[in-house]
């Protein structure tokens, strides 16, 4: 088969469907050296409440620096951290497993200090990867020396990186060429973010859309059994 290359920018606690793109292949590429996109992923996501869906949002800053990478971002003070925390006690607490996921995440929002959003995503999605059993080597775009173009520095990376297979997002078929990856002898497959199965979820309507710590509070463990490619 090969091996197996996804390449994706860092997000703040991301959903489900990011930790099983990680679990799909054998080296994950946090590509960190691309712009930062203001109201992205990159710096927030959603909890369930018991009013709807909240934000929650890592400061950074942002003034007179239009142009900045994602690695380059610095996060605007540390006063969030505790919100944060205090928001996933809140709307958390009365889930079945808050006590368990809290026992290694808490100290990563209350005893830390992080001065760059890069290396905060990173330690909360190794986390989570430690915690259900993702072992996917998880490597930084500036591991690699990057060459210019869109495809063909994902290309080039997947190639030095030792792919043979780059498995995609679905929302990269508007620009990725086939054609670039084909020349290097790299196979380009598509990810398919369809056809979770719905878990048990407190605070009203089911939604997909929200941070994996919501199945991890809710399920623990048994949060593999809502995921399609991490082994059980």
């Amino acid at each position: 088969m090969g091996k197996k290359i996804a390449i994706l920018q860092s997000n703040y606690i991301p959903w489900k469907g990011y930790f099983d793109m990680i679990a799909s292949v054998d080296e994950f590429i946090l590509y960190d050296d691309v712009q930062y996109t203001r109201r992205d992923w990159r710096n927030r996501n959603k909890i369930k409440t018991p009013q709807g869906e909240k934000w929650l949002t890592v400061p950074v800053q942002v003034k007179g620096k239009y142009y900045q990478t994602i690695r380059e971002t610095e996060i605007d003070g540390q006063k969030w951290k505790l919100e944060h925390w205090r928001a996933l006690t809140q709307n958390y607490k009365q889930s079945p497993y808050f006590e368990e996921i809290s026992a290694w995440l808490k100290p990563l929002f209350l005893d830390a200090v992080y001065t760059h959003l890069s290396p905060l995503n990173r330690i909360l999605i190794e986390a989570v990867c430690h915690y259900l059993g993702i072992a996917t080597i998880i490597s930084n775009s500036w591991d690699y020396l990057l060459v210019d173009g869109k495809t063909e520095r994902l290309a080039d990376l997947c190639a030095k990186a030792g792919g043979t297979v780059y498995l995609s997002g679905p929302a990269a078929k508007d620009y990725v060429e086939e054609r670039i990856f084909a020349d290097k002898g790299i196979t380009l497959t598509w990810f398919d973010y369809a056809g979770y199965p719905e878990y048990p979820q407190i605070w009203g309507k089911f939604t997909h859309g929200v941070t994996i710590l919501d199945l991890l509070f809710n399920c623990g463990k048994n949060s593999r059994r809502f995921m399609k490619h991490i082994a059980l």
